[in-house]
């Protein structure tokens, strides 16, 4: 290794990079065993970036990664013998590491990136290299960080933006924007950074995505003590992030935005907010929208609400005042919150009742619950780098994931599917429900899902919640609610359910973006007007109209059975700082996305919705808007949108002088 540790780390855009690791100390017995309860695929990466020896990586070990249907297997489905042959390869290479006492890891040649790329993904389309080194911490075009400043581009230009929100969208936003030297103000309506993470605090709150994959590329935090972790984990990692990214500072809490006006004449962003009840106005040349889709609850306008005498409250708005020991409990939903808040307080409440709309669809994740194995833990300490390229593998078998099982065959004929593997995947999953619920068969029909697996998000089952549902002293009610009394609610039967507690899980306002804010445009345009309850963007970021206004996590942007939060936020929010450098480039003071580029963009968009399970004519679900259309969900490869948004094409844009 020729390159000093200062080198490398002013090279390494990861706010969790180690200077050094511990030295290993153990015996060749405590690596053996180490090496046996080790992800291979990230084990054997993290041994040739550290020893510099990359004939590790042989072409016969390659991790197969065939398509995963439901649950992947260890390895990325390695054989038997390759894991065999991978795993003597590793204990020597460990023992190496141990014996020439290796406790720092360099960047990688854009050569090695590419031959850790190539053996990680079987040798996958070459042109998914560059995503994968994204995230790839250690190659030297890693991560989405500019390479340009506003004093370099523009020199005694001023350029200023405001974010609105503090979640992992608006967090993202501010480091990159500090990174290009923009002058950024954060303003969040809470009292604390973290989003969705910060404002629910539900009992059971937890992750549904491995939690390696679960953070920023630009922070790759590698000791996580679960392997989805709960709530206040994630949310001391968002704090963490920002404390360590240098934003904090810019952060003003209590501050709700209520109007952003542009300025035709002035030719910038005029934001009205409201701070600790105070009116202010601020002035910048760009705006980003990080509100979230998760944001502002939903609550089931039933008859009589008012009139009931116990509590109520939502998911995401939960009183922790009010005692639930030995109380009567609803909970009204069966949605993801449902599904962590049910097997949380079911043994400490009198009674539960269940109101149920749709059964979810259910992926069988049975270490849903475990802590982190301690061979990872151990590795993340030890082995230079390891937590890092565990992340990366985790991220990469998330890339393009399942959405295999959604695509619709047009030559498939047999109702309740939509092709051959999507009707394989459901009959797997429904015989799975039959073994759960065996000794309750008059709660199988209730819980077996009565749309296409697909049309929402799938949830993690590691057996809870059939436990929950059965249990004495739980009642599934699948007749809805009719309407409320002081006494409880009375179901679609006339049955009265005697409750002293409400808790509706039932979701948030996703597809009305950018409520309640009022955003007006170019010659008064207003946005939400303009929308008409449909709301477009291109990339999910800009509308017509509306100049250097950037939706963080826009329409279209979500995912179900593929990619990730963070890489549609990171990739999005690349193509928008292109955009200002640019502006900065060029001496243009905004830029306004042409209409004909969002009408061809949605074209294609909506025909590829068509494509899929969420898309069908017969699901009806929040992914799709009060007009039948899919509003939420990206339905192309993600490679698709991580080439759309690699560079802006001034073309689409109207410069505005």
């Amino acid at each position: 290794m020729t390159e000093s540790l200062a080198d490398v780390l002013t090279e390494v855009d990861d706010l969790y990079t180690r200077d050094e690791y511990a030295p290993i100390t153990e015996d060749d017995a405590f690596l053996e065993r180490i090496v046996l309860n080790a992800e291979l695929p990230a084990l054997m990466v993290a041994l040739a970036a550290v020893t510099g020896d990359f004939d590790l990586l042989r072409d016969d070990l390659r991790p197969p990664q065939p398509p995963v249907d439901t649950v992947g297997k260890p390895h990325g489905f390695m054989t038997e013998e390759q894991q065999a042959a991978a795993r003597e390869l590793a204990l020597e290479a460990l023992k190496r590491v141990r014996d020439e006492g290796l406790t720092r890891v360099r960047t990688l040649s854009d050569h090695e990136a590419d031959r850790v790329a190539d053996w990680l993904t079987n040798g996958a389309d070459a042109a998914y290299r560059p995503l994968l080194k994204h995230d790839m911490a250690l190659a030297p075009q890693s991560n989405g960080r500019p390479r340009w400043r506003v004093d370099d581009v523009a020199p005694g230009r001023s350029f200023s933006a405001a974010v609105v929100g503090s979640g992992v969208a608006g967090m993202a936003t501010a480091y990159r924007l500090k990174q290009a030297g923009i002058d950024v103000r954060v303003f969040e309506k809470g009292h604390d950074v973290g989003g969705t993470w910060w404002k629910n605090t539900y009992p059971g709150v937890r992750l549904d995505t491995p939690n390696y994959a679960y953070s920023f590329s630009f922070a790759q935090r590698d000791d996580w003590p679960q392997q989805f972790s709960q709530g206040h984990e994630i949310h001391a990692y968002t704090r963490e992030v920002a404390e360590r990214g240098g934003f904090l500072d810019d952060v003003v809490y209590g501050a709700e935005v209520r109007h952003i006006r542009w300025d035709d004449v002035a030719r910038v962003w005029e934001l009205h907010v409201l701070i600790e009840g105070v009116p202010t106005v601020h002035r910048v040349n760009a705006v980003f929208t990080a509100v979230g889709q998760l944001d502002r609850p939903k609550i089931p306008e039933t008859p009589g609400r008012d009139q009931f005498a116990g509590a109520q409250m939502h998911s995401a708005e939960w009183d922790h005042s009010v005692s639930l020991e030995g109380k009567r409990v609803a909970v009204v939903g069966t949605g993801a919150s449902a599904y962590q808040i049910v097997p949380a307080i079911v043994d400490r409440v009198e009674s539960l009742t269940v109101f149920q709309r749709s059964s979810p669809w259910m992926l069988p994740t049975p270490m849903y619950y475990d802590d982190m194995p301690d061979a990872v833990l151990w590795l993340s300490e030890h082995l230079p780098h390891f937590g890092q390229w565990l992340r990366l593998w985790q991220h990469w078998l998330g890339v393009e994931g399942r959405q295999h099982t959604t695509v619709i065959d047009p030559e498939w004929n047999q109702p309740g599917s939509v092709s051959e593997v999507h009707h394989r995947v459901q009959e797997s999953l429904r015989a799975l429900l039959a073994e759960q619920y065996a000794d309750r068969p008059d709660l199988l029909p209730k819980v077996t899902p009565d749309y296409l697996l697909g049309g929402k998000r799938m949830l993690r089952d590691n057996g809870v919640w059939a436990a929950s549902l059965k249990k004495p002293q739980t009642s599934l009610v699948t007749s809805g609610l009719d309407h409320f009394v002081p006494e409880g609610i009375v179901d679609g039967d006339g049955v009265l359910h005697e409750l002293d507690v409400v808790v509706y899980a039932t979701g948030f306002q996703a597809s009305e973006f950018l409520e309640p804010l009022t955003i007006t445009g170019r010659d008064g345009r207003d946005l939400h007007e303009y929308w008409g309850g449909d709301a477009k963007a291109y990339l999910g970021m800009t509308v017509p109209g509306f100049p250097n206004l950037f939706i963080v996590s826009g329409p279209n942007t979500g995912h179900v059975v593929n990619g990730s939060l963070f890489s549609m936020i990171e990739y999005g929010l690349e193509y928008a700082l292109d955009g200002i450098h640019r502006e900065l480039e060029e001496g243009w003071a905004a830029l306004d996305l042409r209409p004909e580029v969002l009408e061809e963009f949605y074209e294609r968009l909506d025909a590829a919705s068509a494509t899929k399970a969420w898309g069908h004519p017969s699901v009806h679900t929040w992914y799709k808007n009060r007009f039948g259309r899919v509003s939420q969900i990206w339905p192309l490869p993600v490679l698709e949108y991580w080439n759309l948004t690699r560079a802006l094409d001034p073309a689409h844009y109207e410069p505005i002088r």
